[in-house]
């Protein structure tokens, strides 16, 4: 499997890195365990013959993304962890070179794949445009903004849509990569993962903090704040949108537009947050923890964090 990894000036130094290292423990483990599975050639590619990571190292660049013979085009994160200084990177020369090499790739229905900040570089492109795609969960209000015609599912680690792949946050770059080496051999992927010790982890909601997205909209604070002192209570539309000085319908539009999800659904958000916290810091039975998070009773939320976490009570617990 021939392999392009597109570094960007300004590269995410742990997400090129990794990528890199989980091709490189497959091929070493293949060899000594003398499985029958191709090796992985990976070749480091870019628009610019100069390139350092954002930490500062040179990256040793190969050459242009060859859209003839790569399987596929792998895009890891930019260094750009926030608004101010991502949005002024997508403007930069060598990024609009690199959107039209990902456009003429995709127009040929080849593979391509981005992870973190890179799913921002490949949906500026307008690969992704009528695609389901995921993103990192902090800058996902922004996502929404910027492409209204991508179907974004955040919440997701992984999502897989025609030939394009996209992973969530920072170290979802392990989990990309090994979707690609499982694509050759489930259990190349599986002895990979546990030599690098990585679980499974299909959901990114484990990791998101509810308050730092709500915050980037005051109706939307308003809500979360109303909401974290009643969610022991059953959720009322009517008296979420009056705690909030609006209408039903304003409150509604509001969380889709900046959250992708109804007041309820967030509600549900923060009940699983809650319920996660007192899972690993108290004793409380399951029952316990279920009527002070709103619910009638455990099999309600255990469900539900099935549902949300992609993990059981048990393996929550574990995690404390």
């Amino acid at each position: 499997m021939k392999l392009d990894i597109l570094a960007l000036d300004g590269v995410f130094d742990t997400g090129l890195s990794t990528v890199l290292d989980v091709f490189t423990t497959a091929n070493e483990l293949t060899a000594m365990l003398q499985l029958d599975v191709a090796p992985f050639e990976v070749t480091l590619t870019g628009v610019r013959k100069r390139v350092r990571t954002s930490q500062g190292f040179t990256v040793p660049v190969a050459r242009a993304p060859d859209t003839a013979t790569a399987d596929w085009l792998i895009v890891p994160a930019l260094g750009c962890k926030m608004p101010e200084t991502l949005e002024p990177a997508l403007r930069r020369a060598d990024v609009r070179d690199a959107c039209a090499a990902l456009k003429e790739r995709s127009d040929r229905n080849a593979n391509v794949a981005a992870a973190c900040i890179g799913t921002f570089v490949l949906a500026e492109s307008g690969v992704l445009d009528r695609h389901k795609a995921t993103t990192t969960w902090w800058l996902a209000t922004l996502f929404r903004q910027r492409y209204p015609g991508v179907q974004l599912e955040d919440s997701r680690m992984l999502v897989s849509s025609g030939h394009l792949v996209t992973a969530g946050a920072a170290l979802s770059h392990v989990d990309l990569a090994l979707w690609i080496v499982r694509q050759a051999s489930p259990e190349l992927a599986t002895l990979v993962a546990r030599y690098l010790i990585v679980d499974s982890r299909p959901s990114q909601s484990a990791y998101v903090i509810s308050d730092h997205l709500s915050h980037s909209d005051p109706l939307v604070e308003r809500f979360e704040r109303w909401a974290r002192g009643r969610l022991a209570d059953g959720f009322s539309l009517d008296e979420a949108a009056q705690a909030a000085g609006t209408s039903k319908r304003t409150l509604a539009r509001r969380m889709q537009q900046v959250l992708g999800k109804s007041p309820l659904s967030y509600v549900q958000d923060l009940r699983v947050e809650r319920a996660v916290h007192l899972l690993k810091t108290s004793d409380k039975s399951l029952e316990q923890i279920a009527g002070m998070v709103g619910y009638a009773d455990g099999v309600t939320l255990r469900t539900l964090l099935r549902q949300r976490l992609g993990r059981g009570v048990r393996e929550v617990r574990l995690e404390a």
